[in-house]
């Protein structure tokens, strides 16, 4: 908790300078974390000085609908700031990265509704819930390609200047095959599949372990094109860039190390992959944004 507890009081732990939130809201849970907003750079991810944490359920507004959506991210961002023992004013950045928002439209419609939430000047950001999963590897700085297979996968990557890519992350509908994903609409029924498959291919069934390989293919494929889209490899294709590895599906097994195998995949291609295993969860990378935003408006302000 980087020296900070829940029930400190906000003179102790936030003063004047106020809070930031970062939120990761996901199909099957969303994640609130609140951190002070006048915190020094953490030199290690152990040292991100988080305040509170608060965990609700789907928000993703394609699985559960807008306005059950926008309930749950009220909600979780609330318990947030009670636990933290402060209010809706003292926010001074908020960052949303929300499964679902696909389109500027999206993050438009987000914004309008936020910004109702929350009296005086503060920040908002809305983003893909993958922009904080790579976040949560960076540090905080956007900057490589993330790759997140789990329920769903999607792979998303940003330049320095902010340029964006993305590939796969189309849904259960159009991302997954076969007739039978259509006749039951929960998402965890197919999930669900992952470790039987993994299971069936370590003991060695033909038809499991074909299924893997074609899959861990398909994933380092997605990679593969956002990083030669973005020119995150450099003109020459060899130099370095983090790849940020997150999901239950690039989670090692006994003999199948899928998230190598993707690993192996997407080396030969680019050498210069530097792949990063994330030691905080999605939520501390949004609020890293929240507060990297927050930090760069003061600069300006203060014409430094």
């Amino acid at each position: 908790m980087g020296g900070y507890e829940n029930g400190d009081s906000l003179a102790a732990v936030a003063g004047e300078d106020g809070v930031v939130l970062g939120v990761d809201g996901g199909t099957t849970n969303t994640v609130c974390v609140c951190l002070p907003a006048a915190m020094p750079q953490p030199e290690s991810p152990a040292a991100v000085p988080v305040l509170a944490r608060a965990v609700a359920g789907s928000s993703n507004r394609n699985s559960v609908g807008e306005s059950a959506a926008l309930e749950t991210l009220e909600q979780v961002m609330t318990q947030a700031l009670a636990m933290a023992n402060t209010v809706r004013s003292a926010v001074r950045a908020v960052c949303l990265a929300v499964s679902g928002v696909n389109h500027p439209s999206d993050q438009q419609r987000m914004l309008e509704w936020i910004r109702d939430l929350f009296p005086g000047n503060a920040k908002f950001y809305v983003e893909n819930d993958a922009v904080a999963a790579l976040a949560s590897g960076t540090m905080g700085k956007l900057h490589g390609c993330v790759l997140i297979a789990g329920t769903g996968s999607i792979a998303y990557g940003v330049t320095e200047d902010g340029k964006v890519a993305r590939a796969a992350g189309a849904g259960p509908v159009l991302g997954d095959w076969g007739r039978w994903t259509y006749a039951d609409p929960s998402w965890a029924r197919i999930a669900a599949l992952v470790p039987v498959v993994v299971s069936s291919a370590e003991d060695g069934d033909e038809v499991a372990n074909k299924i893997l390989h074609d899959s861990v293919q398909e994933l380092a494929d997605t990679v593969i094109a956002v990083v030669r889209r973005l020119r995150l490899c450099g003109e020459e294709e060899k130099d370095k860039f983090p790849l940020v590895l997150v999901g239950g599906v690039l989670e090692g097994n006994k003999k199948w190390d899928i998230s190598g195998e993707v690993i192996k995949c997407i080396s030969k291609v680019f050498p210069g992959t530097n792949p990063i295993w994330p030691e905080v969860e999605p939520a501390i990378g949004a609020a890293l944004l929240a507060w990297s935003h927050h930090r760069k408006g003061l600069k300006l302000e203060n014409g430094s």
